[in-house]
């Protein structure tokens, strides 16, 4: 059963939006009417043709890691967290007085972070958000499957590791939403690529360009006697400790999640040599640009799993926690 519908003033601009009210399985998921936004003097308002799922939603939906209820609702989440949806593509459908930057009309793509809700057929942005016109030569789904996952693979690849031509880098988890972008950006940064992954998966990521890929069923990369400049871990499926023989002397382990890893950053900052760089990164505004700019000069492939319209959503859910999805799964928004 979905969450209880909660009243409308009549009379209102409805929408419809997928809401959950108390954590829990896929099946908290369900389809509310519920007014409308209409944007700030600095707003933008979005009809939102496509969003995503990510594994980063589904935890949110469980109310994982417990920690992360001090933002999302100690007991259940908070109203303004009811309506999941971190990335989107849409048309602008109207702006605030005081906008400049986009105008009605405009085709653009972002990530709402924190403020969520994507995952309806409106969202309003700030001007300023992280947001852009999307690519011109993507569909509404191609675009809003780029933002998160291929801008966090920057952010982790350019920003933390300062990735350099002629580097051995190593992708765990090279066929996930971050994985798939993180192997084509490391092979345009110039780097020797290994991607790993499980067996139905590799030829996938070498269509990507990995130089090599290693069955992760078949052999641990952290005991074939191979050393890395970075190891990149976008499923956190390792850890620094089982990775450190795996790393150059100045070597970079990058894990996408983890406070432990925070506090590991921290301390091998001060220790020198071989170091874990975490965080994540919030405004996605130049990444956004140097995206839309790659895959109109067809830089960058975005796989797409699955497609599931809004009403499926719950079903969108219940795929990503499977753990087999392949790149992105897109819902879109009639």
């Amino acid at each position: 059963m979905g969450p209880e519908p909660s009243p409308v003033e009549q009379g209102d601009a409805r929408m419809k939006a997928v809401l959950f009210t108390r954590y829990g399985s896929p099946d908290v998921l369900g389809i509310q009417e519920v007014p409308k936004p209409a944007p700030g003097d600095k707003e933008v308002l979005i009809k939102v043709h496509a969003t995503s799922v990510t594994s980063a939603e589904c935890a949110m939906r469980r109310g994982e890691p417990r920690w992360g209820r001090i933002i999302l609702g100690l007991r259940r989440p908070r109203k303004r967290m009811r309506t999941l949806g971190l990335e989107m593509a849409g048309e602008i459908e109207s702006v605030g007085k005081d906008v400049r930057r986009f105008k009605k009309g405009d085709q653009v793509f972002g990530f709402a972070g924190f403020n969520v809700g994507a995952c309806a057929e409106y969202k309003c942005m700030p001007e300023k958000g992280s947001l852009a016109l999307k690519p011109a030569n993507s569909t509404y789904e191609e675009a809003a499957a780029a933002v998160d996952g291929a801008s966090t693979a920057l952010f982790f690849l350019k920003d933390k590791a300062n990735i350099q031509s002629g580097q051995r880098v190593l992708i765990n988890g090279a066929s996930g939403s971050i994985g798939t972008y993180a192997v084509q950006l490391a092979k345009y940064f110039g780097a020797e690529v290994t991607g790993v992954c499980s067996t139905g998966n590799m030829e996938l990521v070498r269509s990507l360009g990995a130089d090599k890929v290693i069955d992760y069923t078949k052999e641990d990369f952290t005991k074939n006697g191979e050393t890395y400049d970075i190891i990149f871990d976008t499923v956190t499926k390792s850890s620094f400790s089982q990775c450190r023989g795996s790393l150059k002397k100045n070597g970079c382990y990058l894990p996408t999640t983890g406070l432990k890893n925070h506090f590991l950053m921290l301390w091998t900052s001060m220790a020198g040599g071989k170091r874990v760089m975490a965080g994540m990164s919030v405004d996605k505004n130049e990444a956004l640009l140097f995206l839309k700019g790659l895959i109109e000069a067809d830089g960058l492939k975005i796989i797409i799993d699955r497609r599931y319209p809004l009403e499926q959503a719950a079903e969108a859910h219940r795929y990503v926690e499977s753990g087999h999805k392949r790149g992105n799964v897109v819902i879109t928004v009639e």
